[in-house]
C-alpha cells in the first residue's frame, strides 16, 4: 500500500522497487546483493509485519522484518552512502499520555508488532547512526492495499450495524499524502534522527468510522465500543496521537482530507 504510492511520488527519479518475492530484507545475503547492485543515492523502507494481533502468536516472523530487516538496510545504506528513510510506527508508545506524543518522549511499546518495530529504529540507529530518518506514522490508509476505510465500507455493503472502538485514538494518515514527504526527506530534506510525521488533527476510529459513512453518504447504524467490548490479542495504545517538535518537520493535511483524496482516488480506480 506505501510502497505503491512511495513508487508512483518518485516517478521523477529512477526507481527500483523491489517487491517482497525479489528481496526478503530478513536476508543479510539479499539485502548486501541488492543494494551494491542498485547502488542507490536513497532508500526508502515501506516493508514491514504489520500484522499487530499475528505478531503476537509468531514473534521470530514480525522481528525478522520489523527489526532485523531494517537493520540490515541501514547496514547496507552506510556501506554505500545511501540514505535510510524507514517507516516506523505510533505503537512504539503506550498510550498513556492524553497530549500528542513528541519524539522526545519516552517509548514503552505494550505489543510484540510495537517492540520489534522499536528493535528496528534501534538498529538502524546503530547500524547507520549518521544517515537515516526514521519516521513513525499513524493508522496508515490507502488505495493499494486493505486499510480501515476499505472494510468499513465492505462491512457496511453487508451488514445494518457496525460496532467500533471509540476510546482509541490517533491520527489515520493517507499514504497519498505521506509518499511524498517521504521521497523529499530521502531525496532533499534528510532530516536525520526520529521525526513524527501524520495527518493533521485526531480522532477515535468511532470517529473515522463516523466519517467514512458521512462522506460516502452511506445510511448505517454506527455505534460507539470499548476496548474490552472488542477484546484482540494486541494491546493497542489508547492515545497515540504524533506530532514533531523538530525545527523543519514536514506537515501532512488533516486526516478528512485524507480521506477525501482516497475515497476520490478509490472512485477513480
Amino acid at each position: 500500500m506505501l510502497g505503491t504510492d512511495v513508487q508512483a511520488a518518485a516517478h521523477e527519479h529512477e526507481v527500483v522497487a523491489l517487491a517482497r518475492a525479489e528481496l526478503d530484507i530478513s536476508d543479510r545475503d539479499q539485502v548486501m546483493a541488492a543494494v551494491a547492485d542498485a547502488r542507490p543515492d536513497a532508500i526508502i523502507n515501506c516493508a514491514a509485519y504489520t500484522n499487530v494481533d499475528g505478531a503476537e502468536a509468531d514473534p521470530d516472523a514480525a522481528a525478522a522484518v520489523n527489526a532485523t530487516g531494517p537493520g540490515l538496510l541501514a547496514e547496507a545504506a552506510a556501506a554505500t552512502g545511501a540514505w535510510l528513510v524507514h517507516v516506523s510506527t505510533d505503537y512504539v508508545f503506550d498510550g498513556t499520555k492524553t497530549s500528542p506524543y513528541l519524539e522526545s518522549d519516552p517509548t514503552g511499546p505494550r505489543s510484540v508488532y510495537g517492540s520489534t518495530k522499536l528493535l528496528g529504529e534501534r538498529a538502524i540507529a546503530l547500524a547507520a547512526p549518521d544517515r537515516h530518518t526514521v519516521v513513525r506514522s499513524s493508522w496508515l490508509f490507502g488505495t493499494s492495499g486493505s486499510c480501515f476505510p476499505a472494510t468499513v465500507l465492505k462491512l457496511a455493503a453487508e451488514r445494518d450495524t457496525l460496532s467500533v472502538v471509540d476510546d482509541q485514538f490517533g491520527c489515520p494518515t493517507f499514504t497519498g499524502h505521506l509518499a511524498p514527504a517521504l521521497v523529499d526527506l530521502a531525496v532533499t530534506q534528510r532530516l536525520p534522527g526520529v521525526l513524527h510525521l501524520a495527518a493533521g488533527g485526531e480522532c477515535s476510529w468511532y470517529g473515522f468510522a463516523v466519517e467514512i459513512m458521512r462522506a460516502t453518504s452511506t445510511e448505517i447504524d454506527v455505534q460507539p465500543c470499548t476496548t474490552d467490548q472488542f477484546p484482540r490479542p494486541a494491546r493497542r495504545p489508547a492515545y497515540s496521537v504524533m506530532r514533531s517538535e523538530r525545527t523543519g518537520a514536514p506537515a501532512l493535511p488533516d486526516w478528512q482530507l485524507g480521506l477525501s483524496d482516497y475515497l476520490a482516488q478509490r472512485v477513480a480506480a
